[in-house]
């Protein structure tokens, strides 16, 4: 569903914005790659001030969100070790003391949680972050939960003994948190999903039907965000970038498909946007692989590119992934040639009646 009050070719962020070094200990931070269990160690602030000092950091976020011009936000993450350590280890069912060993998407062996019970959500995790974000902002903001399936794929199980069961229990918590997440103000809910490119078989035996019951009852505008790992932390991506599991999305209920497209650059066909049916592509335009910081007129030729296979009013622009892990100048900087460059690309297009100009 489309969001009147928005421009042309919306901006965003996929959900992350880099912390501040007095928050987290970045060096830490890098070390995990990213945490899949609790790592409180990453943090500065000693516990009694930590959400003081969250708050602040996301107030920070947000403001260089607006200031940069950004039409759809996030509270950039700042209370999270990682995109999806704090919800999974929130919810019962797992062993936080004893975790299990998995090996990545880069085949080396990560620390991830253990299930050890039936997982439940007893608690809202995200609630306070939204309601905190609605509070100081007027602008249409968007949260991001993990998918079900990336959460499964990052889990030992030592109770279900069957990944498809255990990931329909991380879907109906999920879907019991984005519930409360509208509830709470969230115009946007986006799924992170980027273990459905690394693991293949498993996402064509279940995904589709997590992520659907995830969804389940979900009346606004919902997004799915699927990509290669960070650009400044994953080294190993596919020589030939294509997405073996992007089309099969199609089969779900969510709105928007979000993919890196910057990075992979030529060596990813953007004709795969024809094949997408009505959803809108929540496209990556900027490269996050290296902290420079490109020229309007290089992200100006990404989004006329992908204008050739996808037409404005379902098109919205991103990062290729989260910036957690640029630097804060490069970052701000990043977002705002992206802002003007989606303002001199939708300039020169012919505008559908109804459609926002600015």
């Amino acid at each position: 569903m489309a969001d009147a009050s928005l421009p042309l070719l919306p901006t965003t962020v996929v959900g992350s914005y880099p912390q501040p070094d007095w928050l987290v200990d970045r060096e830490k931070l890098l070390s995990r790659l990213p945490p899949r269990v609790r790592a409180r160690d990453v943090w500065r602030i000693p516990e009694p001030f930590l959400e003081q000092a969250q708050d602040d950091a996301t107030l920070l976020a947000l403001r260089d969100m607006e200031r940069a011009g950004i039409d759809v936000i996030t509270d950039g993450e700042m209370r999270r070790e990682s995109y999806s350590n704090r919800f999974a280890t929130a919810l019962d069912g797992i062993d936080l003391d004893n975790p299990g060993s998995r090996p990545g998407r880069s085949g080396r062996p990560d620390i991830v949680p253990r299930v050890v019970g039936k997982i439940r959500r007893t608690r809202p995790v995200e609630v306070r972050d939204v309601e905190f974000l609605r509070a100081n902002t007027d602008r249409t903001i968007k949260i991001t939960v993990p998918g079900p399936f990336t959460m499964t794929q990052q889990a030992v199980d030592d109770f279900y003994g069957d990944e498809t069961q255990l990931a329909m229990d991380f879907a109906i918590a999920v879907n019991e948190e984005i519930h409360d997440l509208i509830a709470a103000g969230a115009d946007v809910i986006q799924i992170d999903e980027p273990y459905l490119q690394a693991r293949v078989e498993a996402a064509q035996q279940y995904a589709i039907a997590a992520i659907n019951r995830a969804l389940e009852g979900v009346r606004t505008t919902t997004v799915v965000h699927t990509c290669f790992g960070y650009g400044l932390v994953v080294q190993n991506k596919p020589a030939h970038v294509g997405y073996p599991f992007l089309e099969q999305l199609l089969d779900t209920s969510v709105d928007q498909l979000s993919i890196e497209a910057a990075q992979p650059g030529s060596s990813l066909d953007l004709s795969v946007l024809e094949r997408l049916g009505n959803k809108t592509v929540v496209l990556g335009v900027l490269d996050l692989g290296t902290a420079d910081v490109e020229s309007e007129e290089v992200v100006e030729r990404r989004i006329r590119g992908a204008l050739e296979h996808v037409p404005p009013e379902r098109l919205v622009l991103a990062p290729d992934c989260g910036m957690k892990y640029l630097p804060r100048q490069a970052a701000f900087e990043k977002l705002q040639v992206m802002v003007r460059a989606a303002r001199h690309v939708r300039s020169g297009l012919q505008l559908p009646t109804g459609v926002a100009s600015r």
